[in-house]
């Protein structure tokens, strides 16, 4: 398993729009991917879970990667976070 946290820096947070690109990206993995914040667990390959999280700017998130590609998976959304969240 991979992991990593990420504090969202972008005004709007993680809204409709950045939820939908995000989810688009973790779907081009096999893994398992997660989000964790406020001690919910949900399936970042789902957008309305996504969406309704609620995740604001200054809000930490932490991502986890389970499966063949985990490797590749966290590296590219930890990537994606830095450059778009």
């Amino acid at each position: 398993m991979k992991q990593f946290s990420y504090t969202i820096t972008g005004e709007q947070g993680l809204h409709a729009r950045g939820a939908g690109k995000l989810v688009k990206e973790a779907q081009n993995f096999m893994s398992n991917i997660s989000i964790v914040y406020n001690q919910r667990i949900e399936n970042l390959k789902r957008l309305f879970t996504v969406a309704c999280l609620g995740v604001k700017q200054g809000d930490l998130v932490t991502i986890r990667v389970e499966g063949n590609d985990e490797a590749e998976a966290a590296t590219t959304l930890e990537n994606y976070f830095r450059e778009n969240l």
